[in-house]
Parts: structure tokens; C-alpha cells; sequence
């Protein structure tokens, strides 16, 4: 039985919802996806990028300081936030730096901040994902 795709929504709170109006993020366009294979994460039309489930490291409860802003972010050394919020914070790790695009700007990311709703079960879910034995292809 194929692995069904889980999305969990971003968590935008008050605040993120006045100013990620001009960058068209909503909750039906902030989310994360686990796949079968991959990870996709969507933030409104600014940040859609799909990530190979092997190449996530970790994923652990994280803070967002309050300096760094809220929406979509980079230190343009490695961390990248898509946040809506200070609260349920998630950072995920990957193994080598992808690269993503930001607006249309290529940055290298190693940490990808995401702010959800129900960050417990994204990790739980996530973790599920990454321990599950690969099912063997059957060749033709």
C-alpha cells in the first residue's frame, strides 16, 4: 500500500497574516507535505520547494527569534525561515545544503524553518516517514 502524502499547515498568527498579505500567503498556500519520497513545502507564491526525504537530516522543535522577522527569510549563510509566526517553530536539517530559490533568488540551505501548526505530529509523521524500510521495485 503506497504511503499516503500528509500536509500539515503553516501556523500563521495575527501579526503574519497583516503582513504576508502583500506576498499572497495564505493558510490554503502555507504548507508542509510529506510524501512517499519527498517533502514538499509551500509558502505562498514566494517559496515552493521540494526536498528528498533521505537528504532531511533532522527535525526538531526550534525557536524563531524575534530580531529575525516574520515571512520568508535568510542569514544567506545556511538558514532559511518560512515563518508565520514566533510559536511552532520546526527546524529541519539536511545532510548537504540544498539549494532553494527565495523570490527568485538562489540561496544555499542547510536549516529550513517552518512555523506549523501542529509541529509534534509533523515530526512524528516525518520521523514515521524516514524510518520506514524502502519497498523494493519489481522489475518488468
Amino acid at each position: 500500500m503506497p504511503h499516503k502524502r500528509q500536509r500539515f499547515p503553516m501556523l500563521i498568527g495575527t501579526l503574519g497574516r497583516v503582513m504576508l498579505i502583500p506576498f499572497g500567503v495564505t493558510r490554503q498556500r502555507a504548507f508542509v507535505e510529506i510524501g512517499e519520497e519527498e517533502l514538499h513545502v509551500r509558502f505562498g507564491p514566494v517559496f515552493e520547494q521540494r526536498f528528498p526525504l533521505s537528504e532531511i537530516e533532522e527535525a526538531v522543535p526550534a525557536t524563531w527569534p524575534l530580531w529575525a522577522g516574520i515571512g520568508p527569510r535568510t542569514n544567506f549563510r545556511g538558514a532559511v525561515g518560512m515563518v508565520g509566526t514566533y510559536a511552532n517553530v520546526v527546524m529541519l536539517t539536511f545532510k548537504t545544503p540544498q539549494e532553494v530559490r527565495l523570490f527568485v533568488i538562489p540561496v544555499s540551505c542547510q536549516r529550513l524553518y517552518v512555523s506549523l501548526e501542529d509541529p509534534g505530529a509533523f515530526i512524528a509523521a516525518l520521523g514515521k516517514v524516514r524510518e520506514e524500510p524502502l519497498r523494493p521495485v519489481r522489475a518488468a
